[in-house]
């Protein structure tokens, strides 16, 4: 395992904080104290230009418009836009384009990954509330019928649906494996209902009544949600280290310049253990999600326990990591952390968000010990 990142990464980097330098976050009002506040469509001028610098297709290949990277660079990238709380669909479009790369029909992924690539189409993806690593816990079902597949269920909570073209829906077949549709926003039997996540964007709540897909948009291989819902995963972990590493630097520019007896307060012992545990938390968090992203790339290494195990590590620490670091800072700004004029608020109402995306931490040790029992170590 190598975690030096290699010239095109850096290279992703460079561009993404080219792109993003003018994204204020503390631009958009927090909803919680102003109903209405944040759209109800995702950042579509940032999302221009994340297009034009070619950032949209990092994992696609090169004959569908892409750069051909890997998962690293998807995670480089998505750490950059969470230090400014872009408002986009980065990870689920990047993450639902590379599983229709690899698992789609040929025809399928012709029509749509060029145009996602470009920015021109938008995918999304209905995530599973908790880890999706069991298909029975999927509140979708799928049955054949004839040439095509009906979908019943409800899956809520799902991001970025209300401006998106396609969604990718897993669903359980009942025979213990589970398939991922992919449904065009206005197709028949799918309705959306709104819905609000801790951080105050807009969500979507699924009602799938009947719906029938024709078979070339299912994608039937059975570790293509695996797949799916462990790069999902991964990037939550990296839009949590993002965010993190911009709230300890916000932390550490404030306790710097406020004084207090005569001195600034980051010079006091108590202020600089916790500032220092914290940046323990952000140093494992990074370790564990460059591990989990590597093994992504790389599913045949890394020891007895699949990729998986990796990456349950990494959300865990990445829940937990990401919420001690803005308790802290709400600690160490006091009251002036609440103030709405400054982001910090925001910050904080979006880690809780990712926190508990794709499963909080404990949903993930228990995926982690399932996998320890039907994988002994010793």
């Amino acid at each position: 395992m190598d975690f030096t990142f290699t010239e095109e990464q850096q290279a992703v980097v460079e561009a993404a904080r080219a792109v993003l330098a003018d994204v204020a976050p503390d631009s958009v009002p927090s909803p919680a104290l102003t109903p209405g506040a944040v759209a109800d469509d995702f950042d579509r001028p940032l999302w221009a230009r994340l297009a034009a610098a070619d950032l949209l297709g990092l994992v696609l290949a090169e004959r569908y418009g892409g750069a051909g990277l890997d998962t690293v660079a998807l995670c480089l990238l998505l750490r950059e836009s969470a230090k400014v709380l872009a408002r986009v669909p980065l990870l689920e479009h990047c993450a639902t384009a590379a599983a229709l790369q690899s698992a789609a029909d040929p025809r399928l992924a012709e029509e749509l990954l060029p145009a996602a690539a470009r920015g021109e189409l938008v995918l999304t993806v209905a995530a599973h509330g908790r880890t999706g690593h069991d298909p029975a816990e999927l509140a979708v079902t799928a049955r054949a019928d004839g040439g095509t597949w009906v979908l019943d269920g409800v899956q809520t909570a799902v991001a970025w649906a209300h401006g998106a073209d396609w969604i990718a829906v897993p669903a359980h077949t009942g025979e213990g494996s589970a398939v991922l549709a992919l449904l065009p926003r206005a197709c028949a039997g799918l309705t959306l209902a709104g819905q609000y996540s801790t951080s105050g964007e807009l969500l979507a709540e699924l009602t799938l009544d009947g719906v029938r897909v024709p078979a070339e948009h299912l994608v039937a291989d059975p570790e293509a949600w695996e797949r799916l819902r462990l790069t999902l995963a991964t990037g939550t972990c990296a839009l949590a280290l993002g965010l993190g590493a911009a709230v300890l630097g916000m932390t550490s520019a404030y306790t710097g310049k406020r004084e207090q007896f005569g001195h600034p307060v980051a010079t006091f012992q108590a202020v600089a253990v916790q500032a220092a545990d914290r940046y323990i938390d952000l140093r494992a968090m990074e370790v564990t999600l460059w591990q989990a992203a590597w093994r992504l790339d790389s599913p045949g290494s890394g020891g007895p326990l699949p990729c998986a195990g990796d990456v349950a590590v990494a959300k865990i620490w990445a829940s937990e990591g990401v919420r001690r670091v803005v308790q802290t800072a709400q600690h160490l700004h006091g009251g002036f952390g609440a103030d709405t004029d400054y982001p910090l608020h925001r910050y904080h109402a979006w880690a809780k968000q990712l926190e508990l995306s794709l499963g909080p931490a404990a949903a993930h040790e228990e995926a982690l010990g399932d996998l320890l029992a039907a994988h002994p170590l010793g």
